[in-house]
């Protein structure tokens, strides 16, 4: 083992340690828990050399040292494995999962999962309606004049519309009006859609083409995003068994409050779905998360990403079991909403 290789098993150590005992490393400790195959006093020159690279510190005069946020990225890029999960919690996620009916309870089940899994705080996206399609436009003629449109889409998302129509329509144009809808938009990205909508009244019958023009500012609103729907959120109170961790819990509490904030965490995720993302401290860009980490990973179907899901908890987390627990989750949310 040469002397850098010898440095990062050193730091693999400290890490280990004070993610478990959240006490700082000292040398003693590291030759007496850990075969690193080297004297007490070998282990203080790496540390000494670790220190002088910022990737550990020293909290207080003689104390023992703590990872520092570098120290902690180059653990995490040179994890070798994340923890496989057990069979009790592949079960866990199943089960929670496998309960659900609707979207809304897969997601909902994935972040409570989630959260109980890490002991995190966890957040899952809504499938972005840009990269969903079109599965079914459903018109459902509720009186004379007024209409309910339904579109659903790959994921299983729904969306809901109550038009009021400028005069009773036959429900013989309604069964027209369907079929044309899903005729011009099934199989669709919805970031498509609006301009197939916006070409639907020159496509119709003529005595549809007042009816579709009536519609087509409704349909373009079921198409567009709706942020403040779009976070679901759980496991907050965990973040009570982590306030030594946290310098000031403030900020991180406030971040939890803006969803815009969780939401661009999120829409930063790769578009490859399954990818990790890990980021700790000073890597997240806004300042209120600057003493936490984020680990996050897309969720979808072949490969691509139709949100995010992940957990926020202390940068003293258990990187490896974090990393694997939500993969899983991730990897199970997407297959899911590929059945359904």
């Amino acid at each position: 083992m040469n002397v850098d290789e010898r440095k990062l098993e050193v730091l693999r150590a400290i890490v280990t340690d004070f993610i478990a005992t959240n006490e700082p490393v000292g040398s003693k400790a590291l030759a007496d828990r850990h075969n690193l195959g080297v004297s007490p006093a070998t282990i203080r020159n790496d540390m000494a050399a670790l220190e002088d690279e910022g990737l550990i510190h020293q909290p207080h005069t003689s104390a023992g040292r703590v990872p520092t946020d570098a120290g902690y990225r180059l653990f995490v890029d040179r994890l070798t494995a994340v923890k496989p999960l057990s069979a009790a919690e592949r079960k866990a996620i199943e089960r929670f999962l496998n309960e659900a009916v609707d979207l809304d309870g897969v997601l909902q089940n994935a972040v409570r999962a989630l959260a109980q899994l890490t002991r995190n705080v966890a957040v899952v996206q809504y499938p972005s309606l840009a990269r969903s399609r079109v599965r079914h436009m459903e018109t459902v003629l509720i009186s004379p004049s007024r209409l309910m449109l339904v579109l659903i889409t790959d994921t299983g998302r729904v969306e809901q519309r109550v038009v009021e129509l400028p005069a009773p329509v036959d429900p013989d144009d309604i069964v027209d009006l369907r079929t044309t809808l899903n005729s011009k938009l099934k199989d669709q990205r919805l970031a498509d859609a609006p301009d197939i909508v916006a070409d639907l009244p020159d496509t119709v019958a003529g005595h549809l083409r007042g009816l579709v023009t009536t519609l087509s500012s409704v349909l373009l609103e079921a198409l567009v995003e709706h942020p403040s729907e779009r976070i679901v959120l759980a496991g907050s109170a965990n973040l009570t068994e982590h306030v030594l961790d946290f310098p000031a819990i403030r900020p991180v509490l406030e971040v939890l409050e803006e969803q815009v904030v969780l939401l661009r965490l999120l829409d930063q995720q790769s578009s490859k779905a399954g990818q990790i993302l890990v980021r700790i401290g000073n890597e997240n860009a806004h300042e209120g998360l600057q003493t936490a980490s984020v680990v996050s990973a897309g969720y979808g179907s072949s490969g691509i990403s139709l949100g995010g899901l992940g957990v926020l908890g202390p940068r003293r987390m258990d990187y490896a079991q974090t990393m694997s627990r939500v993969a899983a989750v991730a990897t199970y949310v997407g297959e899911l909403l590929a059945e359904n």
